[in-house]
């Protein structure tokens, strides 16, 4: 592979390769900052990779009482799966398990569009028939009562199908230590910029996959060529001095915001440099046979 150095950190000259979803987005209050985040974590639970999951979900950002429609403390969820079926579905299941079930809670849409997914519309009949529609400020509202008052939620939220998913970096260090310490460095500038989400816990995966396996019916494994205790046993991809590998995987409502996410990740890590952190960075791609994107490395320093 061939690399370039930038302030002492190696840049590999390759490119993350990565495919179109579609995305929504829905902005769930409570009366406490506290409880909006708890309904967040508890809706983006499971939802690291479609492989598995069905959905790829995370929180955007924080919103403060001003930014929300209903004055009060909430957050900004992005849900991004590979069909418009497939995220209705997840969207419905997710807010009805989730968001419906958290004391004081709120949704709203979260993004606006020309095509729409059903929020309220799909939850409403929870209200075996006490359901109330409200029509406010050109926007259509379900009242659904509860045990603790009432579940106000917007009829409907946007859907695009510009979305973007699998974005992503390769972070090499040379101990388990250092390689997480870039990784968070990573992680911390990517989490400011709006409209992309990193879904694996905190952001990171150390378990990076390669497309199908030995066995039957396995879609995806291990990624032996990056993983050093392999190394010797298959081709590696690992210098010698790299001893710790962990990803980071982007979803973004475009394109330029997976590229400003992957940007802003190398940039903290460069900074953070190789004696403590990463020693060098790599991105996953398949020869460009996966997906239409191509984030080279090179073009985002």
């Amino acid at each position: 592979m061939r690399t370039l150095t930038h302030k002492g950190v190696r840049i590999d000259d390759t490119f993350a390769e990565a495919f179109g979803m579609r995305a929504t987005a829905v902005v769930i209050t409570a009366d406490s900052a506290r409880w909006a985040r708890q309904a967040a974590v508890t809706m983006t639970g499971f939802a690291t990779s479609v492989i598995g999951c069905g959905a790829e979900a995370g929180i955007d950002r924080e919103l403060t009482a001003r930014e929300t429609p209903d004055g009060r403390p909430g957050m900004r969820v992005l849900l991004f799966s590979t069909s418009t079926g497939e995220l209705q579905k997840q969207l419905a299941a997710r807010v009805g398990q989730c968001v419906l079930t958290s004391p004081g809670s709120a949704c709203y849409a979260g993004l606006d569009g020309e095509e729409t997914l059903r929020l309220g519309n799909a939850l409403r009949y929870f209200g075996d028939g006490w359901q109330i529609s409200k029509r406010f400020g050109g926007k259509h509202y379900w009242r659904i009562p509860v045990m603790d008052g009432e579940f106000v939620c917007e009829a409907a939220t946007g859907l695009t199908k510009q979305a973007v998913g699998g974005g992503n970096l390769l972070i090499m260090g040379r101990t388990a230590a250092s390689t997480l310490a870039a990784a968070e460095a990573a992680m911390k500038a990517i989490d400011k910029v709006p409209d992309a989400i990193a879904p694996f816990p905190g952001g990171i995966v150390r378990s990076g996959s390669k497309v199908g396996s030995k066995y039957k019916g396995v879609m995806a494994s291990t990624n032996d060529a990056y993983a050093p205790t392999l190394r010797g046993a298959v081709t590696t991809a690992l210098d010698a001095d790299v001893g710790s590998v962990l990803e980071i995987v982007i979803d973004g409502l475009t394109a330029d915001t997976v590229a400003n996410a992957m940007r802003a990740g190398i940039a903290a890590i460069v900074k953070l440099g190789p004696k403590r952190g990463a020693l060098r960075i790599g991105a996953g791609n398949y020869g460009g046979k996966l997906g239409p994107h191509h984030f080279h490395l090179k073009d985002l320093l």
